[in-house]
């Protein structure tokens, strides 16, 4: 009697869940930086949400805007002081005024990228699953 033929079980289809805006992506990718500095190694499939990018591709994307000068050194600090403390400028406090300027303009540039490769909603706001 011949065997039964056994077939893989067909992999779960996963939907890339984009970011809201690119200061979502931009906390994504700093707590990201973190662990990765803490030594833990990144899968893709461990994520509790599957996101249409990795980390990397974030940082990429900053990195292009400095490149292209349209974004400058003071915009990096305080993407990296704010990312790492993980919470915008705070315009209630008067010396966050400036960074707070710095903040969103990066964040706009970068929305403009991060839209473009699907990253980032189009329109806002995601489709909840479940």
């Amino acid at each position: 009697m011949p065997k039964p033929r056994r077939s893989a079980k067909p992999l779960p289809v996963k939907t890339a869940v984009p970011f809201l805006d690119a200061e979502e992506a931009w906390f994504w990718f700093m707590r990201c930086e973190r662990v990765r500095r803490e030594g833990a190694r990144l899968a893709a499939d461990e994520a509790l949400t599957d996101r249409p990018c990795e980390p990397d591709d974030i940082y990429r994307a900053v990195m292009g805007l400095f490149r292209r000068r349209l974004i400058g050194n003071e915009h990096l600090k305080v993407l990296a002081e704010f990312g790492w403390r993980e919470a915008p400028p705070d315009p209630r406090v008067r010396e966050e005024e400036r960074p707070l300027s710095l903040w969103e303009d990066a964040l706009d540039r970068l929305t403009t990228d991060l839209k473009a490769k699907g990253i980032v909603s189009h329109d806002g706001c995601v489709a909840q699953s479940g």
